[in-house]
């Protein structure tokens, strides 16, 4: 590829940007034939709209042809660069034009302005100044106001699959005018499926590796051939989406906790390795799986907790790559252990009754007496110890508030040691009922 040196260069993905709906590829089922989103571009009658998906989806092509269809002008500002002013400038250059053509403003990575940003032109965008068009990787529930979702419609961009990258790495390899069609490349079977593999649904970083490599690419005659060692050698490590903290994480972190409590060690080796390849915190997940011990396996195999708990030390004494092994075999021993979420349950329903019930008084056969004084005003009268009673269980005793119903907030599993737990406490609650005096159930 000829270098330019004279401030003309524009990267591959740019010069092969889509021009009409018809060089679109991906999202048909926002563009395609009879879709939503194509009916209203056809149309010429443009929205505000915010489009959220990965990277290299399409987001700001859709944006300009947004602006193309509707013959309108187009506006593109970036949240990470743009602040109040930028909007303010926008506002007044749509004002100017308003009457004569409409006005797109494209904010790309919308989710970067706070709230007081995203307000300065919400109410432009009601009143039609401005047709507002967003684009984002992360959840607009969470990251764009509630009075902007409601005056904008949200598209959901998916991840370009291997069939609709093969088009565009056609297209590039064969346009002569915006592609590299002059430089005759060929390319192996191998390091193609190499590049489609690597480009992991992004069109804009596949045409940006295919445009290096293209670079490294052997002369061969008047053509260039492309091996799979040269692509290797341009794709480096293995690039996966995972962004610490946003949608990416915290949907792989959901698959990897249902995986354990589907009890499914496969798919939950897979969502681990994922997250680690991607970049996460191996300690973050060794913490999330002792959630996981407590919430989904708890009683039912309380080893669970100590190999999450050991887990954890391996890891902060060893690092890396010792420690994430430990971690692998505590997820693995959790998928395959009994489930019960009991302890969950029950923890749940004893703090909605301690938040509802306000502050009930202990009950003075239970209170601590270290002073004369309450001795004699009856605290810890009449407590039974437990250990001087048969089988060290004080059968009928009760432990509640006085004015508070007994409450039956764990229920064990029938699954693993929580069989024998349950057991154990009917057995207790069987002498209960039948201890004299005590009330019928």
């Amino acid at each position: 590829m000829k270098a330019l040196r004279d401030g003309s260069y524009r990267p591959l993905a740019d010069r092969l940007r889509p021009r009409s709906l018809d060089e679109f590829v991906g999202q048909s089922h926002l563009v395609g034939a009879g879709a939503p989103l194509r009916r209203a571009l056809e149309a010429g009658r443009p929205h505000s709209m915010i489009l959220w998906g990965p990277p290299g989806t399409g987001k700001t092509t859709l944006a300009r042809l947004v602006a193309t269809g509707a013959d309108a002008e187009f506006i593109s500002l970036s949240a990470v660069l743009a602040g109040i002013k930028d909007i303010r400038a926008v506002v007044e250059q749509a004002r100017a034009l308003r009457g004569t053509r409409d006005t797109v403003l494209f904010l790309d990575e919308v989710h970067r302005f706070n709230k007081s940003q995203q307000d300065t032109f919400l109410p432009y965008v009601e009143d039609g100044t401005l047709i507002f068009v967003g684009a984002t990787t992360e959840n607009p529930s969470f990251e764009v106001n509630n009075a902007l979702l409601s005056r904008a419609r949200v598209y959901v961009l998916k991840p370009l699959d291997a069939s609709d990258l093969s088009v565009l790495l056609d297209r590039a390899i064969a346009d002569a005018e915006r592609g590299l069609g002059s430089l005759g490349l060929q390319i192996d079977a191998a390091a193609r499926e190499l590049l489609l593999s690597a480009a992991d649904g992004d069109a804009r970083r596949m045409l940006n590796l295919l445009e290096t490599a293209a670079d490294l690419a052997a002369p061969r005659g008047a053509s260039r051939h492309l091996d799979l060692e040269t692509m290797r050698a341009v794709i480096g490590s293995t690039y996966l989406r995972f962004d610490k903290g946003g949608e990416n994480f915290y949907d792989q972190i959901s698959a990897l906790h249902k995986s354990v409590r589907g009890s499914d060690p496969d798919a939950a080796l897979y969502w681990l390795c994922r997250m680690l390849a991607g970049g996460c915190d191996p300690l973050y997940i060794a913490r999330r799986a002792l959630r996981m011990a407590s919430e989904d396996i708890g009683n039912a195999d309380p080893r669970a907790l100590t190999l999450a708990i050991e887990a954890c030390a391996v890891y902060e004494r060893l690092g890396s790559p010792e420690g994430e092994l430990a971690i692998a075999q505590a997820i693995v021993f959790m998928a395959c252990a009994a489930k019960s979420n009991a302890v969950y349950a029950a923890y749940n329903a004893a703090s909605a009754d301690a938040k509802a019930l306000g502050s009930l008084e202990v009950p003075l056969h239970l209170r601590n007496a270290p002073t004369r004084l309450m001795k004699e005003i009856g605290y810890g009268k009449g407590y039974r110890y437990a250990h001087d009673e048969p089988d060290a269980y004080a059968a009928g005793e009760r432990y509640f508030p006085d004015d508070m119903d007994d409450r039956r907030y764990y229920v064990p599993a029938p699954r693993g040691l929580e069989i024998k737990i349950g057991e154990a406490l009917e057995a207790r609650r069987a002498r209960d009922r039948h201890k004299p005096g005590a009330p019928e159930s």
